[in-house]
């Protein structure tokens, strides 16, 4: 049953007969009375009462009327929301995962500045989980240190970082540049397996020959830093990644050649959405002044 026929309807049931309708419509009579008797031919139904000085609903037309009422309010309504609703891209909600705060972190409140209705969700897990939660869209957008390596995923190389321990304030090592040969024996603090973090600094101790000492494995950063905090051990992090901790000290490793590219990433097939573009332009703009590390 055509919309049109159910409009033309409920324009005569509103004006209270053909005429006026008419007029108000701006549309010809005749095109409302051939659409009104369409539908009682179609539905069976009698809906008007035909009087010389206009229309009365019968008693079918009188609910059916009472239905037009709330489809066409509805119609109404949908247009101001649509009207009022910002534009794409200015406004949503945005699922964010990362392998670490810091970076994303950075995007989100540029994009915000522009998108001040802008509402998202951060979620912290290694590199390579972010990017099965990409994978299987439970994340609207990742930033990794995994490099997508599959057609299925877009990504766009944000910047490079250079590994080096996280120790306590007290630490011996505090305040010091050291060399990889000095983490031998060391007992380290670290990520679980699949942290990129884990996997540069092992390549960089296989590359030297160097071996650590014990290692206790937490699987949270704040776990982390609370262990360094306490004295259990040094971490590993990301110069750019170390963040404000008045607990900690960041000892720079001059000679570890290999380093954590990061990277953004999303669905091939969903770079084109317009919260997902937005983060993407915010992204390429923000890996050209990268945050200094503290």
């Amino acid at each position: 049953m055509s919309i049109s026929k159910l409009r033309a309807f409920h324009l005569v049931a509103s004006a209270g007969g053909f005429t006026q309708a008419a007029r108000q419509a701006s549309v010809s009579q005749s095109g409302l009375s051939g659409q009104v008797r369409e539908l009682e031919a179609a539905s069976g139904l009698h809906l008007f009462d035909r009087k010389p000085r206009g229309a009365v609903l019968s008693e079918n037309g009188r609910e059916l009327f009472a239905i037009t009422t709330r489809l066409f309010e509805a119609e109404a309504e949908a247009q101001r929301f649509l009207r009022r609703a910002p534009r794409d891209g200015e406004a949503g909600h945005l699922r964010v995962a990362g392998d670490g705060p810091i970076v994303p972190l950075a995007i989100l409140q540029a994009l915000k500045r522009s998108r001040p209705q802008l509402t998202f969700s951060l979620v912290i897990d290694n590199s390579d989980r972010v990017v099965e939660q990409v994978q299987n869209f439970r994340a609207d957008v990742g930033v990794t240190a995994t490099r997508p390596d599959t057609d299925q995923l877009h990504g766009v190389y944000l910047m490079s970082m250079k590994i080096g321990l996280c120790v306590s304030r007290s630490h011996p090592l505090a305040g010091r540049r050291i060399a990889m040969r000095d983490l031998a024996g060391l007992a380290l603090v670290l990520r679980e397996r699949g942290s990129r973090t884990r996997a540069v600094l092992e390549a960089n101790l296989a590359e030297h020959g160097v071996e650590t000492g014990p290692v206790l494995e937490i699987s949270t950063r704040d776990g982390i830093r609370e262990a360094v905090a306490g004295g259990l051990g040094c971490g590993v992090v990301a110069d750019r990644e170390f963040g404000h901790d008045s607990r900690l000290a960041f000892v720079p490793i001059v000679d570890a050649r290999i380093g954590i590219d990061e990277y953004a990433i999303t669905l091939a097939e969903r770079r084109n959405q317009p919260l997902v573009r937005a983060f993407f332009d915010g992204a390429r703009s923000w890996r050209s002044e990268p945050p200094e590390m503290a």
